[in-house]
C-alpha cells in the first residue's frame, strides 16, 4: 500500500525503511531536507513540504504522524486539514495522551477524516525486530491499515487495542510498567556495584537473561551499556521522564489503583535531576538540630 510518513527521527526514519523492505511505498516528510534526501536514498518518494505529500498520495489517503506528542502533533494535523480530503485517514503514532486522542476522534469525524492512535514501541531498535503496535480506532480504519502495521510490527506484535484512545492508553501503561522495570534493574544493578565483591556487572546481566526470572529485553540492552561503559562513567544522573510515567500515576490516581512502583519510579527520576537538592540539605540540618550529628559543609 502507499502511506505518508511526516516526521523522520530515531523511530519515523527507521519506520519508512522498514515499510519499505516490506513492499509499501512511502511518501517521506520532514522540515529537514537531510533527512528526507537519506529517505530517498533507501527507496521512499520525498516530499518538500505537506501540500506536495498529499499531492502524492492517492485517495483516500493514509498519512502516519511521528512527530512529538502534544503540540507539535495537534499543529501538524491543523496544517494537514485544509490539504487533505473526506475519507482520508491520519495515524497519530507518538506518545500523545489518550484523551488527546479522544478529543481528535471527535473533532475530525464530522469533517469525515478518519483518525487512529497507534502506540508504538521498539525505539531505535524497531528497523531490525520490529515495532509492537497498540492500534486504538474503528476497525474499518484497523483493517485499512492493517498491510502496512503488519510490515512494521514482528508477528504477534499487533493489537487493535478498541476505539479511539485505547492504543495510547495501553501505551502508556506500559510506559509506567518499564519505569518501574528500569527503576528495579538500576537499584539492583548498585546494590551489585556497592557490594564487597568485584563483580563483572555485564556478565551478570548476560548471566541473568539465560533463562532466569528477571530475563528482558531491558536486560539484554543493559548489558550492552555495560559492555560499553563497565562504569557508566561517560553518563550523567539526569533522566528524563517524556510524560506517560504521569500520565499513568494520574490515571492510577482517578482509578483508585494503588500503584507504588511506578508512582515512586516517576519521583525517582525527578530527584536524579537535581544537585545538593533542598530537602536533602533539609534533613541533614534536622538530624543536627535534634541529635547534633555531624553534617557536610558544601563544597
Amino acid at each position: 500500500m502507499q502511506i505518508g510518513m511526516i516526521g523522520l527521527g530515531r523511530m519515523g526514519g527507521n519506520m519508512v525503511e522498514r515499510l519499505l523492505q516490506r513492499g509499501h511505498q512511502v511518501v517521506a516528510y520532514t522540515r529537514d531536507q537531510a533527512k528526507v534526501q537519506k529517505a530517498v536514498e533507501v527507496g521512499a518518494r520525498g516530499a518538500k513540504d505537506l501540500k506536495d505529500l498529499v499531492a502524492q498520495l492517492p485517495t483516500p489517503r493514509s498519512i502516519w504522524i511521528m512527530v512529538p506528542a502534544g503540540q507539535a502533533t495537534q499543529d501538524m494535523i491543523d496544517q494537514l486539514l485544509p490539504l487533505i480530503s473526506p475519507g482520508d485517514l491520519l495515524i497519530d503514532g507518538g506518545n500523545s495522551k489518550y484523551t488527546d486522542d479522544i478529543a481528535r476522534y471527535a473533532a475530525l469525524k464530522p469533517k469525515g477524516i478518519h483518525y487512529m492512535d497507534a502506540g508504538t514501541s521498539g525505539g531505535v531498535w524497531g528497523l531490525k525486530v520490529g515495532y509492537c503496535l497498540m492500534v486504538g480506532g474503528d476497525v474499518e480504519d484497523f483493517k485499512r491499515i492493517e498491510p502496512a502495521l503488519t510490515a512494521l510490527a514482528p508477528p504477534n506484535g499487533l493489537m487493535h487495542c478498541g476505539p479511539a484512545g485505547s492504543g495510547h492508553f495501553v501505551k502508556m501503561v506500559h510506559n509506567g510498567i518499564e519505569y518501574g522495570l528500569m527503576q528495579a534493574y538500576a537499584e539492583g544493578f548498585e546494590i551489585l556495584k556497592a557490594s564487597r565483591y568485584d563483580l563483572d556487572l555485564a556478565k551478570i546481566a548476560n548471566l541473568w537473561n539465560q533463562g532466569s526470572v528477571v530475563r528482558s529485553w531491558l536486560l539484554e540492552l543493559t548489558a550492552l551499556a555495560l559492555e560499553a561503559d563497565p562504569g557508566l562513567d561517560k553518563l550523567g544522573a539526569w533522566v528524563e521522564d517524556s510524560g506517560e510515567g504521569r500520565w499513568t500515576v494520574e490515571e492510577s490516581i482517578n482509578l483508585s489503583v494503588p500503584a507504588p512502583v511506578i508512582a515512586l519510579s516517576l519521583q525517582m527520576r525527578f530527584r536524579s535531576r537535581q544537585e545538593n537538592s533542598f530537602s536533602s540539605r533539609m534533613l541533614a540540618a534536622m538530624r543536627q538540630q535534634f541529635g547534633g550529628h555531624a553534617v557536610k559543609e558544601k563544597k
